[in-house]
């Protein structure tokens, strides 16, 4: 035996001893926008100049996911996937304007069944009311970072009972509900279920005054790809024909993208984060996108300190409440968030820091403290998993699978899943990010941009990308056009087309959409010449709505 599996043996053994008479109470963290390379426990460039280390304690003291993937990177329908475990194809929310009804919120329902005091307090961001939980207590829509309001259960209509929080933070609010529902309204003759989901750092990010000062003066570190995009990122999808989509395709930190750019938002936002009388004629564009990226990364920053001092707190009424240790903790985001890669901002895409969630877990009578584990995991699987801790019902129209026994020591389950599934739908909405759909597997990628909206509609080039993970972390260099790496595209696109089939996603519900995807499948002559003709129309539609000033044309009609 090595040392490493000595030592290994000795953590399962002292967690495994340790006291679990009754059932764990389970807490559900979650953050928005909160991307793993911005956990200092992933050490990433960014670990050393925000460290967190309240979520790093969970990482230290449990176990640490690489790779946790979101199957839709946005906000509703990431929160909806780990309400029901099913995809969002299956629970009908493609976009934000999904919803869970009630009757339908699966995870508050079978948690209650199991005996377990259900409360949701924080960010929601569904349509429908949590009327599933005995306790809700959250944010309208997107809430506010300052003086918020929150939705809770009353004699009037749905939405129309509001508690308001003047003076606070919201980070600081959502903390404030949670402790005050822990010490005052938590029954503690059953354990509880509470889900806890901070805004930040969602954009526009606006942090707490406290710590308006900090990182004032520091250049924080860049990523190569803010700079190094190369003619060999991308696809005809996501570059043009001719490179003349590049400007159009994906939101901009620098002055790339006409339309949307933190170089054109953030200067009226936060004046005090560039040089006094700033104005961009008097600098170069790798200065201007410089003073965008810091400006962007210092907010967004200091909001998620924000979430991790307000962990703390929470962490400290759990240790002296004597609950710590009984309470099965988990720490993750709704999706990943791009922090300049590429030169993007915002999440949607299939890359991997949008892609990528964080995910954390600790509970030392189960988890051995500093587990590591690369078992892909997905957000549909978040559900059955704390249901199997709870040891409720799982019921079988759930999709995603329990992870139980990988995050306590024990490996990947017989038959567990190779590749993750994703898909985007809202076609050029909002941040300029073309539909698509992929697979990520431990060591390739592969997307998918059909380029349509649900009506087949609003068309963009359809493209292929191919990246080797291992040898490309960065995602840099294109395969899926380079001749001696077409049997494994060929691979992987079978192994997508099997995911599709395995998921459920026939494309019954959007057939026009649908069979836009299936014409652009194959790689021919012809297809790859009708590609080249969207490129162009595209693009002078795109020039036509700059010039008629439409800065958010809407592009994408939801279901």
């Amino acid at each position: 035996m090595t040392l490493r599996s000595a030592l290994l043996a000795v953590m399962v053994l002292t967690a495994t001893t340790l006291p679990a008479d009754e059932p764990p109470n389970i807490l559900f963290i979650m953050s928005d926008d909160h991307a793993a390379h911005a956990i200092s426990a992933y050490r990433s460039h960014l670990a050393d100049i925000a460290p967190t280390p309240n979520i790093d304690r969970l990482a230290d003291e449990g176990a640490l996911f690489s790779n946790a993937f979101c199957t839709n990177s946005i906000c509703s329908p990431s929160r909806a996937c780990i309400l029901t475990g099913q995809y969002a194809h299956t629970n009908g929310a493609f976009d934000l304007s999904g919803q869970v009804p009630k009757g339908s919120q699966m995870l508050a329902l079978q948690m209650r069944q199991a005996g377990y005091h259900t409360a949701m307090i924080g960010k929601w961001h569904l349509k429908a009311e949590p009327a599933d939980f005995e306790y809700y207590c959250v944010l309208p829509g997107q809430g506010s970072y300052h003086n918020p309001q929150f939705r809770i259960r009353g004699e009037r209509r749905w939405g129309k009972n509001l508690l308001k929080f003047d003076d606070r933070h919201v980070t600081d609010a959502i903390t404030d509900i949670s402790l005050n529902w822990l010490r005052t309204g938590w029954d503690k003759s059953r354990p509880f279920f509470l889900m806890h989901h901070f805004k930040a750092p969602h954009d526009y990010f606006d942090n707490a005054e406290r710590y308006e000062s900090w990182l004032r003066d520091k250049e924080i570190p860049e990523p190569p790809t803010l700079w190094e995009r190369g003619a060999q990122f991308g696809s005809i999808a996501t570059r043009g024909a001719n490179d003349e989509l590049l400007p159009h395709i994906g939101t901009s930190i620098g002055a790339r993208n006409p339309r949307r750019s933190y170089l054109g938002d953030l200067p009226a936002l936060y004046p005090d984060e560039f040089p006094p009388g700033y104005d961009p004629k008097n600098y170069s564009d790798e200065e201007n996108t410089r003073f965008a990226y810091n400006a962007y990364l210092r907010k967004y920053l200091r909001c998620v300190r924000g979430v991790d001092d307000n962990l703390g707190r929470l962490f400290q009424w759990l240790q002296d409440s004597g609950e710590m240790d009984r309470t099965v903790i988990i720490y993750t985001g709704d999706q990943g968030f791009m922090l300049g890669e590429h030169d993007y901002q915002d999440k949607r895409w299939m890359y991997e820091e949008s892609l990528r969630m964080p995910l954390l877990v600790r509970y030392p009578p189960a988890v051995p403290a500093g587990l590591r584990s690369d078992a892909i995991i997905e957000n549909v699987d978040f559900g059955p998993t704390m249901l199997d801790f709870a040891a409720a019902k799982i019921p079988a129209d759930v999709q995603g699978r329990s992870f139980r026994s990988i995050v306590c020591g024990d490996g990947e389950p017989e038959q567990w899943k190779q590749e993750a599934y994703y898909r985007y739908w809202m076609h050029m909405a909002h941040h300029d990010n073309p539909a698509h759909v992929g697979i990520r597997t431990k060591t390739h990628k592969l997307i998918y941009f059909y380029g349509c909206n649900y009506d087949g509609g609003y068309r963009t080039p359809a493209g292929w990308e191919l990246y080797d993970l291992v040898n490309d972390p960065a995602e840099t260099v294109n395969l899926a056009n380079a001749p001696e790496h077409q049997p494994l595209l060929r691979e992987m696109k079978q192994r997508l087309a099997n995911a599709r089939t395995r998921v459920g996603d026939d494309g019954s519900h959007f057939p026009a959409c649908e069979a836009v995807l299936q014409q652009s499948w194959t790689d021919t002559p012809a297809i790859r010449a009708e590609a080249e003709e969207i490129s162009a129309q595209f693009l002078q539609r795109r020039l036509r709505e700059l010039q008629a000033g439409k800065r958010n044309p809407r592009t994408w009609q939801g279901p």
